[in-house]
């Protein structure tokens, strides 16, 4: 059996040439995202965008939660992807970061699909309990600060239909995740969420290693 396929910017180049089907909106979006000092690790990858969009029409998702709007690019690509009368509601707390991506929403006629809510991530979702009640989502995307992945996906577990999707982004957090010495808090909070997915029997689990690590949680159907 083949190992894994190590990937060299040779062979993301050729993946991209023959997959990605991005556009003038989103890759102006990443240029503007990548010129701002000490965030261009932040941009989310464009094939990971894609794949996003396609895991909304997959599942058939027409109510979808972001923990982490940065500045906009997976919104967009979900947003884009939802069927008529579908929206997704965006959380983030950075208003410079979420104004950048306000113009690109309008820009690409998606912005009436979008809710943004600033504020902080777990105190919005019990907000978002309150007003609707619990398993009012199709899909959650999670892509906010690592320390507090945790609490979100459990109140994702709560928001979430059953037979819904998590995505969890950022799951192999450089690698160092698989480094004994890397002991600051952000790794530590990601080792140990990997773990605990691992020995959650509420849900399915797959981990991709594609971009930064990209985990899929469905959550298990009522029996």
């Amino acid at each position: 059996m083949a190992g894994q396929v190590e990937i060299s910017e040779r062979l993301l180049d050729y993946v991209r040439s023959v997959s990605l089907r991005d556009d003038e909106i989103l890759r102006d979006l990443v240029a503007e995202t990548a010129s701002m000092p000490a965030l261009n690790a932040m941009v989310t990858m464009p094939e990971e965008g894609q794949l996003l969009a396609m895991l909304v029409g997959l599942t058939g998702a027409d109510r979808v939660l972001e923990i982490g709007t940065f500045t906009g690019y997976s919104t967009l690509c979900m947003a884009r992807a939802l069927p008529p009368g579908g929206r997704i509601v965006t959380c983030d707390i950075n208003e410079r970061w979420t104004r950048v991506a306000r113009r690109y929403w309008e820009r690409a006629g998606v912005s009436d699909r979008i809710e943004l809510r600033l504020g902080d991530g777990a105190e919005t979702m019990e907000t978002l309990l309150a007003e609707h009640g619990p398993e009012t989502f199709d899909l959650v995307f999670i892509d906010a600060d690592k320390t507090g992945y945790a609490r979100y996906y459990e109140e994702a577990l709560t928001h979430l239909r059953p037979g819904g999707l998590i995505v969890l982004d950022n799951t192999l957090y450089f690698g160092r995740v698989a480094d004994p010495e890397a002991d600051d808090p952000d790794t530590v909070a990601i080792r140990a969420l990997n773990a605990a997915l691992l020995a959650d029997s509420r849900v399915e689990l797959s981990m991709l290693v594609m971009a930064d690590g990209i985990t899929l949680v469905r959550k298990n159907k009522v029996r």
